[in-house]
């Protein structure tokens, strides 16, 4: 028994082509890296924001990545996990995350989409505004606590 009926034969649509129109259309530089991945930057009032988004057709998922510069102290590395499981819990979407390896903070979330369902333009910019004020809401705690 199958679980999903076959999409319709017509090509699955790239939602990085429609990011890329937004992000011109905001005149943020970015860079295309290859078909299904795009970078740019969003400066914030606190910091600069670097975005990423990547496509995965297999999947039919759409992935983002919003992070940001703020160097993570291995000393601290255990406090500000502590208070990303406490600002995680009061999101509705996405969830922040930090690496022992990396000095930054990122907030995440995936977009299942679908394999043939075009990516709209008010999906896109919502998903990047409810980072961006994630990341512009939480940034003064995360600095507080470094």
């Amino acid at each position: 028994m199958a679980w999903l009926a076959e999409s319709s034969s017509s090509a699955p649509h790239n939602p990085v082509d429609a990011l890329e129109q937004l992000v011109s259309a905001n005149e943020w530089p970015f860079e295309r890296i290859g078909e299904d991945e795009i970078a740019f930057g969003v400066g914030g009032s606190h910091v600069q924001y670097q975005l990423w988004f990547g496509w995965h057709e297999d999947a039919g998922a759409l992935e983002f990545r919003c992070a940001f510069d703020l160097g993570v102290p291995d000393r601290r590395y255990a406090e500000i996990c502590e208070v990303m499981a406490r600002v995680n819990e009061q999101l509705w979407i996405g969830h922040f995350e930090a690496t022992p390896t990396e000095s930054q903070i990122t907030f995440r979330h995936t977009m299942l989409l679908g394999s043939g369902s075009p990516a709209a333009h008010p999906k896109l910019e919502t998903l990047v505004e409810v980072a961006l004020a994630a990341c512009e809401r939480c940034y003064p705690a995360f600095m507080l606590l470094l």
